[in-house]
């Protein structure tokens, strides 16, 4: 029998904001790729762009799990055809975020990758932690010591991306590899949550709602009550286990070897 990385549950949601505008993300929830992009370039430029990127991962549906190759080859093939969407008014990008299930010899892991300012969060033991880092003026400023994370959230520069596939952009992607653990549940999302909501209501959302479909669904009826000035999608994914593996839930409290755990240190604590 094929291994399995992780067994999971998932639910997705999305809306276009109350501004009138088009929705430009785009978003693939489907065992084992779970990834939101966020378009940019004009209403047209923007869902193709972040469509056409989220495409280039639709082969790996079903798989049993996906390597970091494939997903690098994947996003090669998606700033290609990014690029090819230019035009002479303005270049089309997306944002891209996310989780895709792999193996690393028997066991299941994360394997997170992020460009641009979507963000991947995991909410685990009763704590949420953002795992991408913005790739964004204000959090340059941040990580320079120049700004503080209060300012940054409501900066007037909060919106500016310093890194995205296309729109002129040849920034790589960030990767990280976290051990999966049941109990696990990662949360992936446009910006149009996280510039609504903060860190503290979104952990209580992902604390109350026990299915992650209800839990995706209310994340984004509560960022359009708090504005909704974006498109906003999001995608939350549980780890219930592997069937195969008795070991799974047997984890100890202070997790696998962190030398297996890829976050920068950094970013353990996330952003408000």
């Amino acid at each position: 029998m094929t291994a399995v990385a992780i067994t999971v549950g998932h639910g997705a949601a999305t809306h276009p904001g109350l501004r009138g505008r088009a929705n430009e993300d785009a978003y693939l929830a489907a065992s084992p790729i779970f990834l939101v992009a966020d378009g940019m370039g004009g209403h047209e430029s923007g869902a193709r762009a972040s469509a056409a990127a989220i495409g280039e991962f639709q082969r790996f549906v079903g798989a049993s799990s996906v390597s970091n190759t494939d997903v690098r080859q994947a996003i090669a093939r998606a700033r290609e055809r990014v690029d090819a969407l230019a035009s002479d008014q303005r270049a089309a990008g997306t944002t891209l975020t996310g989780v895709v299930l792999t193996l690393v010899g028997d066991a299941g892991y994360w394997l997170t990758l992020n460009i641009g300012d979507s963000r991947t969060y995991r909410w685990a033991r009763g704590a949420l932690e953002q795992v991408s880092v913005d790739h964004s003026v204000v959090q340059e400023l941040v990580d320079a010591g120049e700004m503080d994370a209060l300012t940054a959230a409501t900066h007037r520069r909060r919106n500016e991306i310093t890194r995205a596939i296309g729109a002129g952009s040849r920034g790589e992607a960030d990767f990280w590899m976290l051990p999966a653990e049941r109990g696990d549940r990662i949360l992936v999302c446009s910006d149009g949550l996280s510039t609504e909501l903060d860190d503290e209501r979104i952990a209580r959302i992902l604390d109350e709602e026990r299915e992650p479909q209800d839990a995706a669904q209310r994340l984004v009826h509560e960022a359009l009550l708090h504005g909704g000035r974006d498109n906003v999608t999001v995608i939350v994914v549980d780890a219930l286990g592997d069937p195969g593996d008795d070991d799974f839930d047997t984890v100890p409290a202070g997790g696998r070897d962190a030398d297996t755990d890829t976050r920068p240190r950094a970013a353990l604590g996330g952003r408000s």
